[in-house]
């Protein structure tokens, strides 16, 4: 091995060794530290959650505390009256006071009123909050309506889960003593789970499952810290459990910034190791790898009248002289002898190559001459005579008797040759078409399935809209059209249509910069078109900016083509849309009346076979 790859292992290795210290440090030390803020952030989301979950309690509880301290409330428990019902237990208050069920009990825990309604449709419900015409004596909430204390918790219903909030029943002054209590239940919905996610930043889902802990449990994936805390009923029985999934952006960040570090430790690793290696090609490896070249072809008696005329006065300077000193004693002697060498080794070049083709050809050869060999066994002028004889003979003659056997046992032998023949010939053909075989094997095409979803054009539009950074929504007005709304729900791969999109949106925003407009504006309009019976998405976007080219028209989904500056621009967004749409089994064009004129683009995607049709 020459100096200069030696060098450079040792260099290689030296920076190994480093990278891999720097990959145990970030993998043992600062990455779990990422992963710890990941967790930290994850449990305060769960602590969010919790936090809303006891405030819809208590605004539960405030709704239920108002209603008893109601004076009509006061008066129904005393007297019972049915107009206080006709009157307040109404599909209107149900959806007002933004609760599924109210019942009223008496001091004594007899039900006095259990209405709920489905706040949706507004009509009457079957909830099951207070079965019974008696508040059981086993129910928790009996100590809080003998002292007129007011409580709150979860309860599993015929309906799911529900928050109840209880207060005591007063005379309207917040003053005793209390004839009863007001329970009232709201359903935790999955729009509430929802809701309360958005409040806490957090994707929430509410699981039937329950483990044995007071403290969150959390579970990591590669993606996402998921923490799970369960929750008891009023009766302190194992009732849900919420999960809170939360990407751990904290730690692809990091993850990314200790790349950044480690790339720029590797760009200054490159970097130290050029100018080393500069300084020592200059002043050590060059003139050995100089006189290296120069031995190596004297040894080899390439030329023996060259000379190194290395200048300087140092060691290897002095070293060269004296080879070239010794190289020319050596020069006539050597003359003749490179000649015989030249032709030796062209000689022997020759026959290795006649050898390997000889070798190649030999198996071949073999076949063909013993196909032959077979086929020259073959009786077949004894056969054509033995015919023409049997043609002749009259029937039931002993000799017609001898010739068809002899007729028989040859078909018999060229049937055997005729076969061995075939499967020589096979051989040959197999032999033949091997290359072509190989390279068959290796033309395969493979293709990636996007995952197709039921989306809203002008939802998809909204979402593009957030991730187009902040200059171009300044500078452009996206107006969707009517059409998109109309066209309804579609089934398409969403996150390629979103990146589209996104690009359309940009590029829109370029063209009307280019074009001198402080504001410009994009209209997206879509409609549902068919061809070869299937249906297709077409999506048209439209700008107001500086337009394109006859010319160009064609040109702007080329890789590398560009109108805009090189600079900011390297003509790939196009040419990635272009790709991913001819992915989908789509295709994409451009369209514009010239400079100055704006443009539009046009796409179209087929939609998913399950696509049911339009909905508006």
């Amino acid at each position: 091995m020459n100096i200069r790859p030696k060098l450079l292992l040792l260099f290689a290795a030296v920076f190994a060794v480093l990278g891999t210290m720097e990959i145990l440090i970030q993998d043992g030390v600062l990455m779990p530290r990422f992963a710890e803020l990941d967790r930290a952030a994850a449990q305060t989301s769960m602590k969010r959650i919790r936090s809303a979950l006891d405030m819809s309690l208590d605004a539960l509880q405030v709704t239920a505390s108002d209603w008893g301290n109601w004076v009509d409330v006061y008066r129904f428990v005393q007297n019972h009256d049915p107009a206080f019902v006709d009157a307040n237990i109404t599909a209107v208050a149900f959806k007002q006071l933004k609760v599924n069920a109210i019942s009223i009990v008496d001091q004594g825990g007899r039900v006095l009123l259990n209405a709920s309604r489905d706040l949706d449709s507004g009509q009457p419900d079957d909830l099951d909050l207070m079965a019974g015409t008696t508040m059981p004596e086993t129910h928790p909430w009996r100590g809080h309506l003998r002292n007129g204390k007011p409580a709150g918790g979860l309860v599993r219903t015929n309906r799911g889960i529900m928050m109840i909030a209880a207060a005591p029943v007063l005379d309207g002054t917040g003053t005793g003593p209390s004839l009863g209590m007001v329970i009232m239940g709201t359903l935790l919905t999955p729009a509430q789970l929802r809701l309360m996610g958005t409040q806490a930043q957090a994707n929430v889902t509410m699981s039937a499952g329950h483990f044995e802990s007071d403290r969150d449990v959390v579970a990591e994936t590669d993606a996402a810290t998921v923490v799970r805390h369960s929750f008891d009923d009023i009766y302190g029985r194992p009732l849900l459990t919420l999960n809170v999934e939360v990407p751990r952006a904290i730690t692809a960040r990091g993850r990314a910034a200790l790349m950044t570090a480690g790339a720029c430790a590797i760009c200054a690793a490159v970097i130290v190791l050029a100018i080393l290696y500069v300084f020592l090609n200059r002043l050590v490896l060059a003139p050995i790898a100089r006189m290296t070249r120069h031995a190596v072809a004297v040894g080899e008696g390439r030329d023996l009248t060259a000379r190194l005329d290395l200048p300087g006065s140092d060691e290897l300077a002095q070293l060269a002289r004296e080879f070239d000193r010794m190289v020319a004693r050596v020069d006539d002697s050597r003359r003749q002898l490179v000649d015989q060498s030249f032709h030796a080794g062209f000689a022997e070049l020759a026959k290795g190559v006649l050898h390997n083709l000889g070798n190649a050809m030999t198996p071949l050869g073999v076949r063909l001459q013993a196909l032959e060999d077979r086929l020259r066994m073959i009786p077949a002028h004894d056969l054509e005579l033995a015919a023409g004889a049997l043609a002749a003979e009259p029937a039931h003659s002993e000799r017609r008797a001898d010739l068809e056997e002899f007729l028989r046992l040859g078909s018999r032998e060229v049937a055997a040759t005729v076969a061995d023949a075939r499967a020589d010939v096979a051989l040959m053909q197999r032999q033949t078409t091997l290359i072509q075989g190989v390279l068959a094997e290796q033309m395969r095409s493979t293709y990636n399935e996007h995952v197709v979803e039921p989306v809203r054009l002008p939802e998809l539009v909204a979402q593009s809209l957030e991730i187009v950074p902040d200059a171009c929504r300044q500078r452009l007005r996206v107006d969707e059209d009517e059409s998109l709304r109309k066209v309804g729900v579609v089934r398409v791969a969403r996150t390629v249509l979103r990146l589209i999109l996104q690009n359309l949106i940009i590029n829109a925003a370029d063209a009307v910069r280019a074009s001198g407009k402080e504001k410009g504006v994009l209209r997206v309009a879509a409609k549902i078109v068919r061809s070869d019976d299937r249906e297709q998405l077409h999506l048209c976007c439209e700008d107001d900016g500086v337009g394109i080219a006859a010319d160009h028209l064609e040109r702007v989904f080329e890789k590398g083509f560009s109108t805009k500056s090189p600079e900011t621009n390297h003509g790939i967004g196009l040419h990635w849309c272009a790709n991913a749409i001819g992915s989908l089994g789509g295709r994409i064009w451009a369209a514009s009346d010239g400079p100055g004129l704006g443009a539009s683009l046009h796409v179209v995607l087929p939609l998913a076979a399950s696509q049911s049709g339009t909905m508006t």
